[in-house]
């Protein structure tokens, strides 16, 4: 019996027959829709794939022209229902989702028709293998998001798309969809790009989409059209994937099992044939099913898919201020990447002010150049990129911001500058105007202590590069009142960033679990731990960099100072180091072609106490695990959630480790720690 998802919402496959011009027979078209709209996508789940058994059956049976399958509007499937996995508990369970998938995909691949599928949006996982099965692809130029991002969170193309992908486009196409893409922060493919891959052979507009494609396909029927595919190289295969399992080996050391069995199920695609390569797939599938890695990486999808749009503890949005001004204090590189978003995304006029000319033209010439940029590469047009040009300035007077309903303050990172900042500015801006400081680490209370308004200054702190990170810690100080939280999520969602509520705390959370972390790794090489040992004894977990390759990104003289200001708040817990402060007041890059920078090393004053990389490990999860839960007794995020939202979404940690709390508890080392676990069993895990 074919396993079912109690709260599946089951996508209908509706059929209906089309007379396309110049065909004797009509077309059937089935069309895949859930009954929502965009904001709730197509999925398979066991009864949608049974309904779409039913529709193509049928259509067999009439013996159309053809059969194509397309999407509601703006989504053509984005692949299983995933929402169901963490109910099976057991590996024949899974089996059967993956056997049920297969089955019913075949016959569109086996018809005795020709068969088409019409991608006119988003596919992505399953909907995009439902469309490798049709003999022709047709492609929107408006479709939004096409992946194969299984490995991501820790499955595999297990619908077929591990045989057909790479014998449809070559090896080192699929070894770019189905790996790389996934694992750089699940990359996705846009029309254009999938379209020179191979994936599509035909591309559309998506204004007159369904017509062209009917149009299309009924040449290909005709024989008036001959579709041309590329020749597949197979002497190359082996070779590819050699290299691309030498480069996870790199990264990940084993820490994604997903990729590795990605990997040997595209080698098997190379010689073995389509019953056999799914056969393995559906083996695969369900071994990854009843993983914790996978358990991680739904929690983990969930989080980012839902909490993210439903920040806890936030305001009524019917409190928000409309926001139709912006001012930025400060025109170096960071206050002007945010200057940038908020005209891109607002779309109203966004003031930046310095204290000199040349600063602020600087600041203005950075964002008028990166408007230059989108359009050179396609992705504005000009009338937009002028628009956008007219909407950014500068000043070196701050009267400027008078009838800002929005400032935000990105200068030097010291209390008392950024006080006097808003000591001016109060003089200046409306009584309601919001105050916000993109501080990483320093008390927004204490920033507003002298404030005749201080309800209406908030944390407002983005990552870098702003364009790129997805997160915002909004930080609500002791007075921050409702109305300047609320208008500060309202700006957010419009950035299109995810917020999460953190109080006012020292370095908030992504900062302070970060310097907690890498403490423990400077502490051993102060200690007289080889840098080698100490910067790869987290290689284990799979994180997106090594810790001194973070320290780098970063920059040694930032970390040196949100260390300082947690070593003064918590000193049992975070020390100085003052090898980090030789190495920021040196200015000398930290690393050299991945590897310490010899000058750097020779600052180093280190102790005669080694510990081996197992030793630095466990320190550094022990120190974790301790500080989290500190965190969470300190309320300064409502649940353990919001920490894991905020170090996947601020720091880029993998969704295998579910952020972070659910390796700790899963490794036994949140009850070692702390007595507890995080979440409860079940939760980022297998049931209990």
């Amino acid at each position: 019996m074919d396993p079912a998802f109690p709260n599946e919402v089951v996508t209908q496959s509706l059929l209906r027959y089309v007379q396309v011009p110049g065909l004797d027979r009509p077309a059937a078209l089935i069309t895949l829709d859930n009954g929502h709209d965009h904001r709730k996508p197509n999925t398979l789940g066991p009864a949608g794939l049974a309904n779409l058994d039913t529709a193509i059956d049928t259509a067999i049976e009439a013996n159309p022209a053809f059969i194509a399958v397309t999407g509601k509007p703006y989504i053509f499937c984005v692949g299983a229902d995933i929402t169901g996995m963490p109910l099976l508990t057991g590996r024949e369970q899974a089996v059967e989702i993956g056997e049920l998938g297969h089955r019913v995909f075949a016959k569109l691949r086996d018809a005795t028709v020709p068969t088409f599928a019409f991608v006119n949006g988003a596919a992505m996982g399953g909907g995009l293998e439902l469309a490798l099965h049709a003999d022709y692809r047709t492609l929107s130029k408006g479709a939004a998001a096409l992946a194969l991002p299984e490995v991501f969170l820790g499955l595999i193309p297990g619908w077929g798309g591990s045989q057909l992908l790479p014998n449809l486009i070559g090896i080192p196409g699929a070894v770019q969809v189905i790996i790389q893409n996934p694992l750089m922060q699940n990359k996705m493919l846009r029309p254009e790009q999938a379209h020179e891959l191979g994936i599509s052979d035909a591309l559309f507009d998506p204004a007159d989409f369904l017509e062209r494609s009917l149009e299309w396909a009924a040449g290909v029927v005709r024989g008036d059209i001959t579709v041309q595919r590329q020749e597949i190289d197979r002497d190359m295969w082996d070779g590819v994937l050699f290299f691309a399992r030498k480069l996870l080996d790199e990264k990940l050391h084993g820490a994604v099992p997903s990729a590795h069995k990605a990997l040997e199920l595209l080698a098997l695609a190379k010689e073995a044939s389509f019953a056999e390569g799914t056969a393995a797939e559906t083996t695969a599938l369900a071994d990854l099913i009843m993983t914790d890695e996978l358990r991680s990486g739904l929690y983990a999808f969930d989080l980012v898919q839902r909490r993210a749009k439903r920040p806890a503890g936030a305001p009524g949005s019917g409190l928000a201020r409309d926001v139709t001004k912006v001012g930025v204090v400060g025109a170096g590189l960071m206050a002007s990447q945010m200057a940038l978003l908020f005209a891109r995304r607002l779309e109203v006029p966004v003031v930046l002010t310095d204290l000199d000319q040349a600063r602020v033209d600087k600041g203005v010439a950075y964002v008028h150049g990166e408007i230059d940029k989108l359009v050179a590469k396609g992705r504005m047009d000009a009338g937009k990129a002028a628009k956008l040009r007219g909407l950014v300035s500068g000043s070196v007077d701050k009267s400027v911001f008078a009838d800002a309903d929005f400032v935000i303050e990105a200068v030097f990172e010291e209390l008392g500058v950024k006080k006097q900042v808003w000591a001016e500015l109060e003089k200046i801006v409306s009584p309601e105007c919001v105050l916000a400081t993109n501080t990483s680490s320093l008390s927004v209370t204490a920033m507003g202590e002298d404030l005749e308004h201080p309800e209406r200054l908030v944390g407002f702190h983005f990552f870098n590069p702003v364009a790129v990170m997805p997160l915002v810690e909004i930080i609500r100080a002791e007075r921050t009142d409702d109305a300047t939280l609320a208008t500060a999520f309202a700006v957010g969602k419009q950035l299109k960033k995810s917020c999460v509520l953190v109080k006012d705390a020292p370095a908030f959370v992504v900062n302070r679990v970060l310097t907690r972390f890498l403490g423990e790794i400077l502490g051993a090489i102060d200690g007289g731990t080889p840098a080698q040992v100490a910067d790869t004894a987290l290689d284990p977990l799979g994180l997106p960099m090594r810790p001194l390759a973070l320290l780098q990104l970063v920059g040694p003289a930032v970390a040196h100072h949100v260390g300082g200001t947690l070593h003064a708040a918590f000193p049992d817990r975070f020390a100085v180091s003052e090898n980090l402060g030789r190495i920021a007041a040196s200015g000398k890059p930290l690393l050299v072609d991945d590897e310490i920078n010899p000058e750097v090393a020779g600052l180093l004053v280190v102790g005669d106490n080694p510990l081996t990389a197992e030793q630095v490990r466990e320190r550094a999860l022990t120190a974790l695990a301790q500080e989290i839960r500190l965190m969470l007794d300190e309320g300064v995020v409502a649940e353990a959630q919001d920490i894991d939202l905020c170090m996947i979404l601020g720091a880029g940690w993998p969704f295998h480790l579910g952020g972070v709390t659910p390796y700790l508890d899963r490794t036994g080392t949140s009850e070692r720690v702390t007595g507890r676990r995080f979440l409860p069993a079940g939760v980022a895990s297998l049931p209990a």
